[in-house]
């Protein structure tokens, strides 16, 4: 796509707000623009005239925790189904080829309050590849013929999933708490929950895919960034004409008061066989949000001394007694209201 002349005075955007200043290292030689389109997406632009690739990513504060009751998985399965074409590029599967024959990557990922879409790409390619990314939010084709494959996809993702003992390990944790609360949702999906048990109810998925979407994708709830070789102006320009047709319906932020486990989930010893051989120990309680401390990133401050090997450390006292532990770490789950922090021990047998 033809890039507009710099400079050019639009009121499609307006500079983001002050108090605004982007703090950088004294090295870092890229510049930034914080700017907002007229239907409200915040927008981070960032200009590194010495890069050979280009990259976007898309924020939509929308997650797993807003899946409706009887559909869990459904917020993931419509990150799936963002992949499969647009109006505008109505071929099956062509954005993930145009990325991948240019030289780049994509991917995406559903949290709990958030879901992420992301691409790189080489630098001569990146006008195309963003406008097609761009059509995710706009004109998506959600079309019947691709519905039962892409719930096949999850379906697959969940199979997977089922091997490792990381995630068998936070699902059961799920499990343990608050069932009246959206954490204890499943919120990969897979089959049963996208498909068996809707067709049961009488629930048509693919129609209820595209409630959700019209429901919670506004522009207003929605961040991106850009990250490409020309100029900020080159580039607000490229922005602007291509992602200001997003609608915007004034979303409020969904909300989710509460905490995930109370004193009735606390105080719980689970004892569970692995898929992979070896002992680990899982300590987890819940304490504030790391995001809410991200400046001081207390966590980091643990996981340095519980994770510490040197003499006097944990690591080296437990040696010291005769332990095989293999490893010693600290975790935060920081989207989960009521954060988890884990101390995960490990041993070789």
């Amino acid at each position: 796509m033809a890039v507009g002349k710099e400079n050019t005075e639009v009121a499609a955007a307006v500079p983001m707000d002050k108090g605004g200043e982007i703090l950088k290292p004294r090295t870092d030689k890229r510049e930034y623009r914080r700017i907002v389109l007229k239907n409200s997406l915040q927008v981070l632009l960032i200009s590194d005239p010495e890069t050979d690739k280009c990259a976007a990513s898309m924020n939509v504060s929308v997650g797993s925790f807003s899946d409706p009751e009887g559909l869990d998985g459904l917020a993931h399965f419509l990150e799936h189904m963002l992949f499969y074409a647009s109006e505008k590029y109505p071929e099956e599967d062509s954005y993930s080829k145009y990325i991948t024959e240019h030289g780049g990557s994509t991917n995406a990922y559903t949290s709990t309050e958030d879901t992420n879409y992301h691409f790189d790409i080489n630098t001569d390619s990146f006008d195309e590849a963003l406008d097609r990314f761009a059509q995710f939010f706009i004109k998506p084709l959600m079309s019947a013929d691709a519905t039962m494959r892409e719930i096949k996809a999850v379906d697959s993702e969940n199979q997977k999933n089922l091997l490792s003992d990381s995630w068998r390990m936070r699902q059961l944790l799920k499990h343990l708490s608050r069932e009246d609360h959206p954490y204890h949702k499943f919120s990969t999906g897979n089959m049963d929950t996208l498909h068996v048990q809707p067709q049961a109810k009488g629930i048509d998925t693919r129609s209820e895919l595209i409630k959700f979407y019209d429901k919670h994708y506004s522009a207003n709830i929605m961040h991106l960034v850009v990250y490409g070789k020309e100029s900020l102006d080159k580039t607000q320009c490229l922005v602007e004409g291509m992602f200001q047709e997003i609608r915007n319906t004034n979303k409020s932020v969904p909300r989710f008061p509460g905490q995930p486990c109370t004193q009735d989930h606390l105080q719980v010893l689970v004892k569970a066989v692995p898929i992979k051989q070896g002992h680990k120990l899982t300590v987890s309680w819940p304490v504030t949000p790391s995001i809410h401390h991200y400046e001081e990133a207390p966590c980091m401050y643990l996981g340095h001394l519980i994770g510490h090997e040197a003499e006097g450390s944990l690591f080296h006292a437990l040696k010291h007694f005769g332990s095989s532990i293999l490893q010693l770490s600290i975790s935060d789950s920081q989207n989960v209201l009521g954060q988890t922090v884990a101390v995960n021990s490990q041993d070789k047998s």
